[in-house]
């Protein structure tokens, strides 16, 4: 199973994270997207994370142009068909992957290797939809792909030891580490950081602080980098209430269950950093608490 060329579905935040580091890594990466403007943004996006690569020193300007120059991309998903290795990174939405790989089916190669950005869905579910779920796995890169050096790799039930060792030595042609996770609600990271995103908004919703006091107690009392509300903000809140649902659902222990606030924020559409407005405002020049 050798991995020279790479499809990308999805030019939103993860998947042209993703197309920069499989290029910068010496991969050829084919981007699609059914939006041209998102395939557009993503490669502007791109191109300005190499700059800034460039500028720290940790590449040349030649490499980043080599770099920019192995993407191509398409509107047309089954022109993915002739890569060697797909990675779907589209919305958090079950229905919405399974479409992607049911129309992705008839175009691959025999050896093409599937996977799935997904930060919380079960991969032996989504494989099992598929011709080749020996040939598929969870391949959950962290946000930002380029600088956090962390990947889960998901084995679903049926997942074979060719592909999960074909994706490990991607991972380690990306200069990333890999965790192993098996295949139950949210893996290992999401089941470990989406409940603590869950209880920060809990303890807003009861009043046991305010935005500000929750995220300062945390980075100050925890060291925390970031504050889990301005976390939450980062992550998307549909996706932390998606991931949360996932939880909930699928281990049905209550202390998975949902914030209302959480569900309400969604509910009024403010989603964090992409919607300008969560549990921050980000419409000034600095940030302000929603409550």
């Amino acid at each position: 199973m050798a991995i020279e060329r790479i499809g990308v579905v999805g030019a939103g935040q993860m998947g042209n994270g993703i197309a920069h580091v499989c290029a910068a890594a010496g991969y050829e990466v084919l981007l699609n997207d059914i939006h041209q403007d998102a395939i557009d943004t993503a490669m502007a996006t791109i191109a300005r994370n190499l700059d800034r690569q460039v500028s720290r020193a940790r590449i040349s300007e030649a490499e980043k142009t080599e770099a920019m120059a192995r993407i191509g991309t398409t509107t047309t998903l089954t022109d993915l068909g002739p890569t060697d290795l797909i990675i779907e990174a589209a919305t958090e939405r079950e229905t919405i992957k399974q479409e992607i790989f049911d129309s992705l089916l008839p175009h691959l190669k025999p050896e093409t290797i599937l996977t799935s950005n997904t930060s919380s869905i079960s991969i032996t579910r989504l494989a099992s939809r598929t011709d080749r779920p020996e040939q598929f796995m969870g391949f959950h890169f962290m946000n930002p792909v380029p600088v956090m050096q962390l990947v889960e790799l998901i084995r679903g039930i049926a997942t074979g030891k060719e592909t999960f060792d074909a994706c490990y030595e991607v991972v380690e042609r990306l200069g990333k580490t890999a965790a192993t996770a098996e295949d139950f609600p949210a893996f290992i990271v999401n089941r470990i950081l989406m409940p603590m995103i869950n209880e920060a908004v809990y303890a807003l919703y009861e009043g046991v602080g305010s935005v500000g006091s929750i995220d300062t107690s945390l980075k100050l009392g925890a060291n925390h980098p970031m504050g889990p509300l301005e976390l939450a903000d980062f992550i998307g809140l549909d996706t932390c209430l998606a991931i949360m649902n996932v939880l909930h659902d699928g281990l049905a222990d209550t202390k998975y269950r949902p914030c209302p606030l959480l569900t309400k924020y969604v509910e009024a559409g403010w989603l964090g950093r992409k919607t300008q407005r969560g549990f921050y405002d980000y419409r000034g020049d600095t940030p302000v608490p929603t409550r």
